[in-house]
């Protein structure tokens, strides 16, 4: 079985279901979906449990019912969760989706990251194939270089410039100008730099250079939530289990597809 191990952050995201934003001032009627455990690292851990890979998810949480109920809900999913718990509470996320399913986020609280000095079970880093990493101080994202393959998102931000880890990819959304940016402040520290382009597909630079076609949805696209980070996990799952760029590629373009008909996270 392949292992894939996630460091990263986890929000517990309320979904709302509105027929456009509303205007400013405006009152809307909402209707609430399904709260699930997501943000970066709860959608990739949950991703990755599903393509079947034996998973690791470091992260931290508020010592509050919250975290309790993130902790019972991926642990279902047959996620293994490396929980430090915080005295502060565990972020919260609100995502509106509009009737075309994009979704529009609204976060609560500080995101809380793992660090190097929580008392977790670093060292079963060093015997996973792979790792997706989406936040931790500069320590843990270093520790997450015990890898086999290490893949890590821009929003990780300052911890991966300087004496980050070296990292095997670095994904990103080429529709986000904050993570495109950031992408290329961090290029040189990655192997492979690869760039989702939605329904255009996307591509790769770096080591070798190429693209991919986009995937189809198997059913009508209702909910981008989570699409990202669907495409990041399988891609890691692919690199980790052996493939090369391409096939790893494609693997996540059909779980970046798949996400967009689900209603909330996976």
């Amino acid at each position: 079985m392949t292992r894939v191990a996630v460091v990263g952050h986890v929000e517990w995201v309320e979904f709302l279901h509105v027929p456009r934003l509303p205007d400013r001032g405006e009152v809307l009627a909402a209707k609430r979906g399904e709260p699930r455990a997501a943000g970066g690292g709860g959608v990739a851990a949950a991703v990755l449990a599903e393509l079947g890979a034996e998973v690791d998810l470091f992260c931290a949480l508020g010592d509050d019912a919250v975290g309790d109920t993130v902790v019972a809900q991926l642990s279902e999913r047959g996620v293994s969760v490396h929980a430090a718990r915080r005295p502060e509470p565990t972020r919260r996320a609100l995502a509106l989706l509009d009737a075309e399913g994009e979704r529009t986020i609204l976060t609560l609280g500080e995101r809380l990251v793992p660090r190097a000095d929580d008392e977790l079970a670093w060292e079963r880093l060093a015997a996973a194939d792979g790792a997706y990493l989406t936040a931790g101080d500069p320590a843990a994202c270093r520790l997450a270089r015990a890898a086999g393959v290490l893949v890590a998102t821009p929003r990780v931000r300052e911890e991966l410039k300087d004496d980050g880890p070296a990292l095997d990819a670095l994904v990103f959304s080429d529709a986000d100008p904050t993570e495109r940016a950031w992408a290329r402040r961090l290029e040189s520290g990655a192997r492979l730099i690869v760039s989702t382009e939605g329904r255009a597909g996307g591509r790769w630079w770096g080591e070798s250079e190429g693209r991919w076609e986009p995937a189809a949805p198997p059913s009508e696209a209702q909910d981008s939530y989570g699409c990202g980070d669907a495409f990041a996990a399988a891609f890691t799952y692919g690199l980790a289990a052996g493939s090369d760029v391409a096939v790893a590629a494609e693997l996540g373009a059909r779980h970046g597809a798949l996400m967009l008909t689900r209603i909330g996270a996976p």
